[in-house]
């Protein structure tokens, strides 16, 4: 299976890739760049906005705009206007102080689900306690309201949703393993958190295939996750059986989603922070963005549902 390097400059740390039907776009989050990014495969067209704190995340709503996740909360990107124009973003909801505390903690990986809801989990910085958290944002009667939904994490990753919206997937990327829930779509309820895939932590002088970082689900229900300083993105079964493993020319993919008008092109980012000089000056840089084909279409990206 052969990899592309797409014609974009590095990424620090690319995340949160999605693919936008109507624009026919790619974007992403640049976390340590401190950007959003969108890329018209097209035309070439390569545009990004500035943000005022690390962007986690990202998911996109209706009207040409983009729900984000920065490291206080959760903000409204309207990609119409320029980065530079003040009005372009607005607050949603904050995460409450009390349980979020932005001096440690800052929002990590984040979609929304089939319902409109945006979750994003956090994570914690030095890795001292388990106090990162899952957090969900939704629209209601009086604005939006952000609600805490599971914890114990060091750095949250790989959240993504089974085909059948029963079950939720989200990993502890330091503690290298990946759980799962159940998920009630209708009342966005999570049950019965338990392992599902515990990788091999790293070993010196040992070899190693890295740790689950960012993840998506195709619509077989295979989770295609990135291996971070593993180099490779694995498929998995939904029993948690490796199907596949697609070598990356880079230590640390970090992210998959799926895009193209059919869906089966493989979207991949990957990080440039604290990497080795080698890397961020190879041939095929650290932080360069990826794509190839798969056989599979991928679920299409969930819309965030936005006040009535």
């Amino acid at each position: 299976m052969s990899l592309h390097t797409l014609p974009l400059p590095p990424c620090e740390l690319g995340e949160s890739p999605l693919w936008h039907p109507t624009e026919k776009s790619l974007y992403w989050c640049d976390i340590q760049g401190q950007a959003v990014h969108a890329w018209h495969p097209e035309s070439g067209r390569h545009r990004q906005w500035r943000m005022p704190s690390e962007p986690g995340c990202c998911a996109p709503a209706a009207g040409g705009r983009l729900v984000i996740g920065l490291r206080n909360g959760f903000y409204l990107l309207d990609t119409a206007k320029d980065s530079a124009d003040i009005t372009a973003l607005t607050c949603l909801a904050l995460l409450p102080p009390d349980q979020h505390d932005t001096a440690v903690l800052r929002l990590n990986d984040g979609r929304c689900d089939t319902a409109g809801r945006f979750w994003a989990g956090s994570m914690i910085t030095p890795r001292t306690a388990p106090h990162a958290a899952l957090w969900c944002l939704a629209a209601g009667d009086g604005g939006y309201a952000v609600q805490y939904m599971a914890g114990d994490n060091f750095t949250a990753n790989g959240l993504a949703f089974s085909p059948d919206d029963r079950t939720m997937y989200w990993s502890n990327t330091p503690e290298h393993r990946i759980d799962r829930f159940d998920f009630d779509v209708a009342t966005g309820d999570i049950t019965n958190r338990r392992p599902w895939v515990q990788f091999e932590r790293k070993v010196e002088g040992k070899p190693y295939g890295g740790r689950p970082d960012g993840a998506a689900v195709d619509v077989k229900g295979h989770y295609w996750v990135a291996m971070y300083e593993g180099g490779c993105v694995l498929q998995l079964s939904p029993a948690g059986d490796v199907l596949q493993r697609i070598a990356t020319p880079v230590v640390c993919p970090t992210m998959v989603c799926f895009g193209g008008d059919d869906l089966r092109t493989l979207y991949i980012t990957s990080a440039r922070a604290g990497r080795p000089a080698e890397e961020q000056n190879a041939r095929v840089p650290a932080g360069a963005l990826f794509s190839t084909r798969v056989s599979a279409p991928g679920l299409p990206v969930n819309f965030f549902q936005l006040q009535r």
